[in-house]
């Protein structure tokens, strides 16, 4: 029985207008409200987001009860939020991975940034908010995520002869041609040869059922990226610089990549963005400041995050557990659950994938 005292067409009406400052849209838009039950005891919605969203709930909680004070008066509000990940379109000439709904790019356009530690922490990052999450090293001549992810001298099986299974770690499913090669056997490969070695990798790993799967990228922007970005199924990239403008300067020829072959670019994450002296506090912008926002602002894209540059991410990365595993409730591991909220939400804003409504048609002689 629903009290006098509480209108439920105000509640949900408030409830539909409120803005999700990750989504970037209010839940009408997004169709994420899926129940409301005002009652004697209060009140508890039912909000469905596109995300990981397991840590969320605090928050959102929070701000939907000071968004509706008006409506709920004194009653109290209760929220029950989960999250449903659905695939989204990739390139037009290509066909979805089996079982991996979105296959998301971590790129940059030049070495050094700090690029396959953001992948890593994303990665770990979306499995601790609850999605399923693979990761594939897709740096072929420097591969680092078997030492990142303590996989150092591991080996994949494979139950049929023909498919790799995925190593596992911290809850993430693990592929690498550093898995198949002496740590200090260098590729020397031209870009075909590498190319070709990796869409075999990508291809005959038998993932298991994923929400994402995060691509480390090779840095730069030549052929072999390029063909890359061409022949994987990818649903959006994410450019990761620093703020100083040489490699912002990269930056850019790693976006106009992804526009150039119809990736959708989730946003910018500049890392090393801040110095935090261990020893006094001080901080200090060794690189510069900025550069990341005024990218994304220049090619409007999304300031996803602003990493900050300390020995601690570096010593977690190098003892093979990341940051969001070494230290999950400390201030650097926020930094990059955050900035994956942010590009989880923003892959949730983009277009589904169809394709996998239609029946497979094949031809044959009879």
């Amino acid at each position: 029985m629903i009290p006098t005292s509480i209108n439920e067409a105000a509640l949900r009406a408030g409830l539909e207008s409120f803005s999700d400052p990750y989504l970037g849209q209010t839940l009408g838009q997004a169709k994420a409200l899926v129940g409301l039950e005002p009652g004697p005891d209060g009140v508890r919605a039912t909000v469905e987001l596109g995300f990981p969203c397991a840590d969320y709930q605090p928050e959102l909680e929070a701000a939907l009860r000071a968004h509706l004070a008006p409506a709920l008066g004194a009653h109290p509000f209760a929220l029950t939020l989960r999250a449903r990940i659905i695939p989204h379109a990739v390139q037009r000439t290509l066909r979805p991975l089996p079982n991996v709904k979105n296959v998301v790019a971590v790129a940059s356009g030049k070495g050094g940034v700090g690029k396959s530690t953001t992948a890593a922490n994303l990665a770990l990052a979306w499995a601790a908010q609850g999605a399923r999450v693979g990761l594939l090293d897709a740096d072929i001549y420097g591969p680092s995520q078997p030492q990142m992810m303590g996989l150092a001298g591991s080996k994949p099986t494979s139950a049929d002869g023909k498919h790799l299974t995925p190593l596992r770690s911290h809850g993430v499913e693990v592929m690498s041609i550093g898995f198949m090669i002496d740590a200090e056997q260098p590729m020397a490969w031209r870009g075909p040869m590498a190319t070709q070695a990796l869409t075999q990798l990508l291809g005959d790993t038998q993932w298991g059922e994923l929400d994402y799967l995060v691509v480390d990228m090779p840095p730069g922007t030549g052929d072999i990226q390029l063909t890359l970005a061409q022949r994987v199924p990818v649903s959006g990239a994410v450019i990761v610089t620093t703020p100083q403008d040489i490699a912002l300067l990269d930056a850019r020829k790693g976006l106009k990549m992804f526009q150039k072959v119809e990736v959708p670019v989730l946003g910018i994450v500049e890392n090393m963005s801040v110095h935090v002296c261990s020893q006094c506090g001080h901080a200090e912008h060794l690189f510069g400041s900025g550069g990341g926002a005024r990218m994304a602002a220049q090619y409007g894209v999304e300031l996803l995050g602003e990493l900050p540059l300390d020995i601690r991410i570096r010593e977690d990365a190098d003892g093979g557990s990341p940051t969001v595993v070494a230290e999950p409730q400390g201030a650097r591991a926020r930094a990059y659950l955050l900035m994956a909220r942010r590009t989880a939400a923003r892959l949730a804003t983009l277009n589904k994938d169809y394709s996998r409504a239609f029946p497979k048609i094949s031809v044959e002689a009879t």
